[in-house]
């Protein structure tokens, strides 16, 4: 095992993994930029060393920086939680270089499966069923055309290297097509270093299905059960819950073969997932992987008592699995909601400033709040916006929603705006608790009556 490991992150995934850490007996070392110099993460490290400036490029995406201080500390392994540099095949690259393990898959996994059009070529070898769409990516606009009028409109453009709902477009015409691909080229260039677009065929009313799993050196492998994340805006997850209430066990052990077959194909190390869209028929369609830990790692953890980070770390260190699948059981419902620093009802403006005052409501089983707030603590723009993730386990759907929604209503945070109205407003809206929304649910059916109802109460 490990004597100590530095977390190349911040926010609430960095105080998650270090506190795994420090319960494994680890030795941590934390980075920070220059505002993050009182953060949380930074406080609860047994180290920390600041890595640059309060841009990212600067700091947490400096990765020449980031592997000095593991050198200069010390640190065997660089866990990269999720974001920043967790899908970054070249840092993985130098991490080997310098004798140090990258807590995840090898460099060359990442690298194949970072390039989304590459991975849906990767996935139809192993026999995945993709979205129909364009065979690698797209050479130019006639190409783009060609293949669009192949498939049916609408269809998606998306960025190779894309992520985070960047470098996106849904285009519902040919006579839409040229600007929109000029328009998403610009933004992959921008976002990724990368301008490679490929499409899909558009997808109605389909929920967002997504299938983790984890593989040791040995070979053996596990998958975990599934995750609704449905619930979306502008394709950003904000609300996932374990298991999917509408699967067979049938079709979640289709989904479970399906994805070990993938990780078999890719001799696969650590842990991934697959993403997949369920149309209304149960078909599924295989969307990307993710070969980090997720934000939504969290449910999975809830509904299988098994802390995921740590058994990153000890794959990571060269040991085994040390369950089978038969042993993989599902103890409940959880689910988990975003915490963002916005206003809802300003079309989601990003709030900054000081944490006054902070209340983490506590109490009764299957409760937990990720988060790295405290009070005196600031909120900065130079990052994502999540500051926080609330999750509640029940005996089945409708006790994780009533507790989740009681977790919400206590949960006080002053000083910024956040959206846990918001959340609220979901988690009683009777098409949500009947599980009838798809993945453009909120924008389609929820937002713009709910914006309504919020503006005319504060008159």
């Amino acid at each position: 095992m490990f004597a100590k490991v530095l977390v190349a992150n911040r926010g609430e995934i960095a105080v998650r993994i270090i506190r795994s850490l420090k319960e494994l007996g680890i030795k941590t070392v934390a980075i920070y930029s220059t505002v993050d110099r009182n953060s949380l993460h930074v406080q609860l490290a047994d180290e920390a060393v600041c890595v640059g400036s309060e841009h990212p490029q600067d700091s947490y995406l400096n990765m020449q920086n980031i592997l000095a201080a593991a050198i200069g500390t010390g640190a065997e392994a660089i866990h990269p939680g999720f974001g920043f540099l967790a899908e970054n095949s070249q840092f993985v690259e130098m991490c080997e270089a310098c004798q140090i393990t990258f807590i995840g898959p090898r460099s060359e996994t990442i690298e194949l499966m970072g390039n989304k059009a590459n991975a849906r070529m990767q996935m139809l070898q192993s026999g995945v069923p993709v979205i129909p769409g364009s065979q690698g990516y797209l050479t130019d606009i006639a190409h783009a055309k060609a293949v669009a009028k192949e498939v049916g409109y609408p269809i998606l453009l998306k960025a190779v290297a894309g992520g985070g709902g960047r470098g996106i477009r849904r285009v519902a015409n040919e006579n839409e097509l040229t600007l929109a691909y000029e328009k998403a080229r610009s933004e992959a260039q921008s976002a990724f270093g990368d301008d490679r677009m490929y499409l899909e065929k558009v997808l109605e009313n389909v929920k967002h299905i997504e299938v983790q799993f984890f593989c040791d050196n040995a070979g053996h492998r596990v998958y975990f059960p599934e995750r609704d994340c449905s619930i979306q805006r502008n394709k950003q997850k904000m609300i996932e819950e374990s298991p999917c209430q509408f699967l067979t066990q049938a079709e979640r052990d289709q989904l479970g073969a399906i994805t070990l077959k993938a990780a078999e194909t890719l001799d696969y190390q650590n842990t991934g997932t697959l993403e997949f869209l369920m149309d209304q028929d149960h078909n599924f369609y295989f969307l990307e992987m993710n070969t980090r830990i997720q934000v939504e790692h969290t449910v999975t953890e809830m509904v299988t008592g098994i802390d995921l980070v740590k058994l990153q770390v000890k794959v990571a260190a060269g040991e085994d699995l040390p369950f089978q699948q038969e042993d993989i059981k599902i103890l409940g419902h959880a689910i988990e909601c975003r915490i963002n620093a916005e206003n809802p009802v300003r079309d989601f403006m990003p709030s900054t400033g000081t944490i006054d005052y902070l209340y983490l409501p506590v109490g009764n089983l299957g409760m937990r709040i990720d988060t790295d707030l405290y009070a005196g603590g600031q909120i900065t723009p130079y990052y994502d916006a999540m500051i926080a993730k609330v999750i509640a386990l029940g005996e089945d759907r409708p006790a994780a929603i009533e507790k989740v929604k009681r977790l919400l209503a206590e949960l006080v945070i002053k000083g910024i705006d956040t959206n846990q109205k918001f959340h609220l407003g979901v988690l009683n809206n009777p098409d949500f608790l009947a599980g009838n929304v798809s993945t453009d649910y909120l924008e389609k059916e929820f937002l713009t009556k709910w914006k309504r109802r919020e503006s005319d109460a504060t008159i």
